[in-house]
């Protein structure tokens, strides 16, 4: 492959970012699914607090539908698989035939689910295609350059939700440090002082995962 354009890392990049969304978002959803539909108390509304999208469900029989399957909702599964599908397409000398049909089947997979009386069992079937694509970019992508330009998404993307989700300081700390060492050398340009905050924001006695946010929005310059 020839060099890369500034559009095909920024489109990597998202490739990267958004298959990382759907699997973490599908991995939460996934694991809520049966305590939301016997429960009686409306936790998604801690979730989209949480997540900081807005609360326009109502209630979680929506939630449960909605949040998943609606394509005109910018923060559903299905939105966000679209994207990184939109992003694959116009990537497929990138990544390989292979590579999109990865994508491909994680799109199918959450369509399917929608229309199964066992949506988990479709959920599980796109968390499995797109850790397979994830595996198929490390043994089978030749670029060293589209490989990091998709971790940097994927792993920007996964600081992004832990923080906001505040999980422990080490899971945290672990991702950032990944980061930390493959941004430097991916070719993207970065803020170089927004990166040793985020770093130093993890570290300090009591993590401040607000600024982390703030600081991770803005990291990538493209």
């Amino acid at each position: 492959m020839g060099i890369i354009t500034i559009e095909q890392n920024d489109s990597l990049f998202w490739l990267g970012r958004y298959t990382e969304r759907v699997y973490t978002t599908v991995k939460l959803y996934a694991n809520h699914y049966d305590t939301m539909i016997d429960e009686i108390a409306e936790s998604y509304q801690k979730f989209c607090i949480d997540m900081n999208i807005p609360d326009i469900y109502g209630s979680k029989d929506n939630f449960i539908k909605s949040y998943a399957f609606d394509n005109d909702n910018p923060d559903s599964i299905i939105s966000n698989m679209t994207r990184a599908y939109d992003n694959a397409i116009i990537l497929r000398d990138e990544i390989g035939s292979d590579g999109l049909s990865y994508i491909q089947l994680s799109m199918y997979d959450i369509q399917k689910a929608e229309k199964s009386h066992s949506p988990m069992l479709e959920i599980q079937k796109l968390i499995d295609h797109i850790l397979a694509f994830w595996g198929y970019m490390d043994d089978s992508i030749d670029s060293k350059r589209t490989r990091d330009a998709i971790k940097v998404g994927k792993r920007l993307e996964r600081i992004d939700l832990y923080a906001r989700l505040k999980v422990p300081r080490a899971q945290l700390s672990k991702e950032i440090s990944k980061l930390y060492y493959r941004l430097p050398v991916s070719g993207l340009p970065y803020n170089k002082f927004k990166l040793e905050e985020i770093k130093m924001l993890a570290e300090s006695e009591k993590v401040d995962y607000y600024n982390i946010v703030e600081n991770i929005e803005s990291l990538v310059e493209i």
